[in-house]
Formats: structure tokens, sequence, C-alpha cells
């Protein structure tokens, strides 16, 4: 019996211990249960952070190419801006040189143009005495034009060689203009005609007197008869009422030789 006892107090003991083991089992099941399932949702967070992370890495290195590519261009920009800024300083120092060889030759210039035109001025002084009021006052204007500060040198060089260029264009035209000139003391109306530098004529309105310019004297002088008619159809043939013809003019023959 007192055996008996013993085996039932040992199964009992082994029930007992099997039901608390039972338990405990149980309990540590649940706990690994939680664990794993809170690690499990913590690892999803973290997947979840690191593929955002990797998305705003994947972002911010396109951002970074595209700076790149941006930054490469603004270089290249530079450089090209660079070249033109070059080109420029470059344009800007032959332009101040430039400038400044113009002062150069300005100074210099302006004398030379003022020496043309006194020269000019001598040489219608010298000259045989046609158009003299449209050839002084040409000269009159050429002083006037060089003293005006409105006025660029190249255009008052241009106005100096054109003024010599017409004189120079008398030396080969025939022209004939009405004008008042002195005879022998008396202001008579006449008519002019100039044959290139050779021969400078007159005839009166009337046809009855005919006279060229002498040279050694500084005088209008009578000539014979002989020329009335040639002088007249002279005049006619340089206002064109004439055609152009042979005729016989009183040149002044070459100083005796002393």
């Amino acid at each position: 019996m007192r055996h008996h006892i013993r085996n039932i107090t040992r199964v009992f003991a082994l029930g007992l211990f099997c039901v608390v083991a039972g338990t405990a089992g149980a309990a540590t099941l649940n706990d690994v249960f939680s664990v794993t399932k809170s690690m499990n949702d913590e690892a999803k967070r973290s997947q979840a952070k690191i593929d955002a992370l990797t998305e705003e890495t994947r972002n911010l290195l396109n951002d970074y190419k595209t700076v790149l590519k941006e930054i490469e261009g603004l270089q290249v920009y530079n450089r090209q801006l660079q070249k033109q800024v070059d080109n420029q300083n470059q344009e800007m120092a032959d332009l101040t040189k430039s400038i400044d060889d113009v002062t150069l030759i300005e100074r210099q210039v302006s004398p030379f143009m003022l020496r043309m035109v006194d020269g000019l001025e001598q040489f219608v002084s010298l000259d045989l005495p046609f158009l003299l009021n449209e050839r002084n006052q040409r000269v009159a204007n050429l002083r006037a034009t060089l003293e005006r500060a409105d006025v660029i040198v190249s255009e008052k060089f241009n106005q100096v060689f054109r003024a010599y260029q017409i004189e120079n264009e008398y030396g080969r035209t025939m022209e004939s203009y009405s004008e008042t000139i002195n005879i022998g003391g008396t202001e008579r109306k006449v008519d002019i005609l100039k044959v290139g530098r050779i021969v400078l004529a007159y005839q009166s309105l009337d046809g009855e007197e005919t006279g060229v310019w002498n040279k050694d004297t500084k005088q209008w002088e009578a000539v014979s008869d002989d020329f009335s008619q040639s002088v007249r159809n002279g005049i006619k043939m340089a206002r064109k009422q004439l055609a152009v013809d042979l005729i016989t003019l009183p040149v002044a023959g070459p100083e005796a030789a002393q």
C-alpha cells in the first residue's frame, strides 16, 4: 500500500512536472513567435528605410549627374565666353592703338592740308584770271572747313583733294562765260573764252573788240580783227552752240632768250 502510494506520488509529480514543463514550453514559444514577429516587422521597417534611402540616393545621384552636365556646359560656355572677351580686349587694344595713330596722323595731316590750301591760293593768284570769284571762294571755303571741329579729317582732306582735281581739270576743258573785266582802265562786260590754260580770250558783247590775257604784262590786250571770228566760234563751241572744229587763236609765243 505504501509502495502503491509512492507510485501514485511519482505519477502525480511527473504529471505536475509535465504540466509545468508544458506551460513553460508554451510560454517560451509565444515569446519566440513574438520576438520573431517583432524582428520581421523591424526588418520590414528597416528594408523600407533602406529602399527609401536607396531611392533617395538614386535621385541624388541623378541630380548630381545633372549638375555635373550643367557644370560641364557652363565650363564650355565660360571658355567660349573667355575667348570672346579676349578677342574683344584685343580689338579694344587695336582700336586704342588706331586712335593713337589717327591722332598722330591728324597732327601731321592738318598742317599738310593747310600748306596745300596755301599752295592752291598762290596757284590761283598766279594762274590765268578765269573764274576768279568761283576759285577764290573755293579756297575760302576750304580754309573755313579746316577750322571746323565737326568735320572729320578724312572729309577735310577729300575736299582739299577735290579742289586740286578741279584745278587740274581746268587745264583740259574749253569754257565760256560772261564777266566784267578791266580793259585799259575801263570796266567792260564781255564774253570770256578759256581753252585749257593755253588761251584766255575775250570778246565784247557786240563782237567789235577781241583780245587776250597777256601773261607777261598781266593785262588784257586787244588783238587784230583776224581772230574775231575764231574767238566767236570758240565761244559758241564752248557753249555747245557749234560743233567742235579747228580754230585759230592768238597764242603768246615763248619769251625771247635773254
